[in-house]
């Protein structure tokens, strides 16, 4: 066996906060970049010095180089910033790092610009610029469903589209819809918290509400949609997994003019009853191929929530 051979790099730094920044809070994101690539960082006056084998010293010192540069764009970096530029460090995607945040699609209710965070939001957001129909396919807190809603909002905002249409199937995970209070509508709302955590954190709830009151928002089950042509709409259908074969051909023939539609969904959470085939899944055979409909696959690296996240979602998958 080859041992691997002992390398020292240093990065410079040009004052206080920077370091503040790099280091994180009680030196927070040294210790995640250490347990990551497993090299070792010593803060010394105005320089931090990287010391492991070769390799990943290159890597640390890239990852710094690029955090470095946020911070000289007056860009406050924090932890998750820190996780994105590690993981796409690891993938061979670190170049595309810095152009994460370049481009603002939206800012916040409280004028906070919301990016995207790593790669494979990057190449959803790509693909719902340039296509009509785009499904986004993957585990869970890789921000699908509310990137979905930002693009949503960013066409409306810009007049693209004169109304957002957000659905979801009426399929229970692991709980009786039929025993909660209220009519269909009612009983999925609860469901779509996420949707409603998106549109609260862009326009508050005051003016998500008035926006659905006029009918500019539409937040619906997805057996509402049928016998509908939605045009100049933007429709964003969550947790397609659940989906039955006929469910998906009803809604995506439902588009019309002007309208773009995404399509996201987890197939390793599927909730339908037993034999009944997902029209996700089947979606992903029969229309791979139309080069008019995207496919953004995401992966657990693309996780977007704590760290030990990602990991679970491998874990679980080995298993299955």
């Amino acid at each position: 066996m080859t041992e691997q051979k002992v390398s020292s790099l240093e990065i410079k730094l040009e004052n206080q906060e920077e370091a503040n920044q790099l280091l994180g809070t009680h030196d927070k994101h040294v210790n995640i970049i250490e347990e990551y690539i497993d090299v070792q960082l010593h803060s010394r006056g105005e320089t931090i010095q990287i010391t492991g084998a070769e390799e990943e010293v290159q890597i640390a010192f890239e990852v710094l180089q690029k955090l470095q540069t946020l911070i000289s764009r007056g860009i406050r970096i924090n932890t998750p910033d820190v996780v994105s530029a590690l993981k796409m460090a690891k993938n061979d995607t670190l170049e595309y790092f810095l152009t994460m945040y370049e481009e603002e699609i939206i800012k916040d209710r409280s004028g906070k610009s919301i990016r995207i965070k790593n790669y494979g939001q990057k190449l959803y957001v790509d693909a719902i610029k340039s296509h009509d129909v785009i499904f986004g396919v993957g585990p869970a807190g890789t921000g699908k469903t509310f990137l979905a809603v930002v693009m949503a909002i960013s066409a409306l905002k810009r007049g693209e589209v004169e109304k957002i249409v957000l659905t979801r199937p009426a399929v229970e995970a692991g709980e009786n819809l039929g025993f909660l209070p209220g009519d269909l509508k009612e009983k999925v709302d609860p469901y779509l918290r996420p949707v409603y955590d998106a549109l609260y954190a862009i326009f508050g709830m005051d003016h998500t509400n008035r926006l659905m009151e006029r009918g500019i928002i539409e937040i619906a089950p997805l057996a509402y949609m049928r016998g509908r042509t939605l045009e100049n709409a933007f429709v964003i259908l969550d947790e397609a997994q659940n989906t039955t074969v006929a469910q998906m051909k009803m809604f995506l023939t439902r588009l019309g003019y002007h309208s773009r539609m995404i399509v996201n969904g987890d197939v390793t959470q599927i909730d339908l009853p037993k034999g009944v085939n997902s029209g996700l899944i089947h979606a992903q055979k029969i229309l791979q191929n139309l080069k008019k409909i995207a496919f953004v696959e995401f992966q657990s690296s693309d996780v977007v929530r704590h760290p030990i996240v990602a990991e679970i979602i491998e874990a679980y998958g080995k298993e299955n």
